[in-house]
């Protein structure tokens, strides 16, 4: 794909990743992604933000043929898949100078074959001229990593905002309009990615919110044109609003957790809760991710493993408690055989959750009637404490 025009002196370069699958070999990806970069071409002096994964250098590579100059390369975020194709860039372009945040620059020194000499740290508030254009760099730690930061463009109205703001998915229109299905995607990025950091995403919302900009350009997924849709969307899922929403990410090996978790749906929906399950054997943890955004109560349904949980339900708790959700309260379910220490290990396991926990309600063998009354009760307890917030 060639550069694209946003304005005068400012193309879009990158790369769109349509067949990637999988990020960090962890994070699907169902609708791929992009490596985005931009170049900013003032009076005097080009710039280049970020690079390209460097599986995809050969398509920047094309980009930049016939720019014959570039004076400074900005790193915004250290992570190869933005970063890997800086060592090609500043072999090409041997007069660039490669400018990021103090943070940034002994983390590319120890990614990346760089030479200590191509790098100048820039401070966070500190500015550069290009000409007739000016570049600002604003300090966003923690978007998600420690040395991030975004730079503004105050002549044209942009803010680059490298993984800050942006949507693993791929498609060729360049802007995002009015399209609802960016803000979903940007929903699971966040909610796979920026969610642990939600407390310190508040101060950089501030932050850049003082700035005035018209364009968002973020370094995966579609420019937005229309930024307050995202902010707006930003400000709700770092609130501590939560939603009148239960979660019940489960598996069954002899169907009685199953049949547990199904009476409990069927419980909660007649007491005007919404409940979403997730069937942990086939479950996309990306929608698991995502939901977990909004959701007031998690209800972890396990069947026992020599005495423990069973092993998806135990990888599906490690990650809740890495993402760090807004979930207020919990509750355990299940069934056992002959003996379970599964409550147990399922509360060392989320030491990072700040919830309530309401209770638990497991059975040896098949749930009988009493088994149902508790889960009823459990119902009635969730429906009580979400009619408080």
């Amino acid at each position: 794909m060639k550069p694209r025009r946003i304005c005068d002196g400012v193309h879009w370069m990158g790369a769109v990743d349509w067949n990637r699958r999988l990020f960090d070999s962890l994070i699907p990806l169902p609708d791929g992604t992009s490596y985005n970069a931009y170049l900013v071409q003032g009076s005097e002096k080009t710039v280049l933000i970020d690079t390209v994964d460097p599986d995809m250098v050969d398509v920047l590579k094309h980009q930049l043929e016939h720019v014959e100059k570039i004076d400074y390369l900005i790193s915004q975020h250290s992570e190869q898949d933005h970063s890997g194709s800086i060592p090609f860039v500043l072999n090409k372009y041997k007069q660039a100078t490669l400018l990021c945040s103090t943070k940034a620059r002994d983390l590319l020194l120890e990614h990346l074959d760089i030479s200590p000499d191509r790098i100048k740290t820039v401070d966070d508030g500190e500015t550069l001229s290009l000409g007739n254009k000016t570049l600002k760099f604003i300090y966003t730690p923690w978007v998600h990593w420690p040395e991030t930061m975004v730079t503004y463009l105050p002549e044209d109205r942009i803010l680059f905002t490298c993984d800050f703001l942006g949507s693993h998915i791929a498609m060729s229109d360049l802007y995002a309009g009015d399209d609802p299905y960016i803000i979903e995607a940007a929903k699971r990025y966040y909610a796979e990615i920026m969610m642990p950091f939600r407390k310190i995403i508040q101060n950089n919302l501030k932050k850049i919110r003082e700035l005035d900009f018209d364009l968002v350009a973020p370094s995966h997924g579609p420019i937005y044109d229309h930024p307050e849709k995202i902010l707006s969307a930003y400000d709700n899922w770092v609130s501590d609003k939560v939603s009148n929403l239960v979660l019940i990410p489960y598996i069954s090996m002899h169907g009685s957790t199953e049949t547990m978790v199904n009476y409990l749906v069927a419980a909660l929906a007649e007491r005007g809760v919404t409940v979403q399950k997730f069937e942990l054997s086939t479950t996309d943890i990306g929608k698991l991710a995502m939901a977990l955004v909004d959701a007031a109560t998690v209800i972890i349904g396990t069947p026992t493993v020599h005495t423990g949980p069973h092993p998806s339900v135990f990888s599906a708790t490690h990650l809740a408690n890495a993402l760090r959700p807004k979930v207020k309260y919990a509750a355990i379910i299940g069934s056992y055989g002959w003996g379970t220490k599964a409550v147990e290990q399922i509360s060392g396991l989320i030491p990072n959750l700040k919830v309530d926990v309401l209770g638990t309600v497991l059975c040896k063998g098949h749930p009988k009637e009493e088994t149902f009354v508790e889960l009823d009760a459990l119902a009635d307890l969730i429906r009580d404490k979400h009619q408080l917030n």
